[in-house]
């Protein structure tokens, strides 16, 4: 990892040994001192058997101080459970959210009126973070009208980063092998000292 990759920090990772980051797993990862967490069920996963008591095991580890926030969680139409039995799920996560006072991150495929709809419905008072989010300049707009934040990683619309305000705006590697110092890079309107108090993370911890 290059000097330009550690200025920055990475909002969304599946890689179990970064640091600088905060790391998704699922309910059943123990963390690791030292480290930042998000728990979730991810979409995908929502297909196939789940524990009884898989909400109880989220609010168990969401209250753990190295967990900073909740998912990633959401809707996708393209694969997972129908889409009743997501929102079911994601609704139970926005629960975790609400009442440990961490954000909630989010997996978002062809169902942005949905989300957008129950943020409506619920006014959630923690942040929604739309991760990895790819799409046009007008629906990152519209996205920002209605409160959420919008995360960004290897692949995204060059225009969304100036419709973005930048205490809105977040860099990712998700899956990526690219280092986080040169995605951020590519993201203008990127300024990696405001968001994090959402997470409460220190500032030190980041820059």
């Amino acid at each position: 990892m290059n000097d330009a990759a550690l200025e920055y920090f990475d909002i969304h990772t599946h890689d179990l040994n970064a640091t600088r980051a905060i790391i998704s797993t699922g309910p059943g990862f123990p963390p690791v001192a030292g480290r930042f967490y998000s728990v979730g069920i991810h979409p995908w996963e929502t297909s196939g058997e789940i524990d009884a008591d898989w909400l109880m095991t989220i609010r168990r580890r969401v209250a753990e101080p190295c967990v900073v926030a909740v998912g990633e969680t959401g809707l996708d139409k393209l694969k997972g459970a129908p889409l009743e039995r997501q929102m079911e799920i994601l609704r139970g996560h926005i629960a975790v959210s609400e009442e440990s006072g961490k954000p909630l991150i989010l997996h978002v495929v062809k169902a942005f009126p949905e989300i957008i709809a129950l943020k409506n419905e619920i006014k959630p008072s923690q942040p929604w973070i739309i991760h990895g989010f790819r799409g046009k300049p007008q629906l990152a707009g519209e996205l920002v009208r209605h409160g959420f934040y919008i995360s960004l990683g290897e692949h995204f619309n060059q225009d969304v980063p100036a419709v973005v305000p930048p205490d809105r705006l977040f860099a990712e590697t998700d899956e990526s092998d690219l280092p986080i110092g040169e995605i951020a890079g590519r993201i203008k309107n990127l300024d990696n000292s405001l968001p994090f108090a959402i997470f409460g993370i220190d500032n030190s911890v980041i820059n």
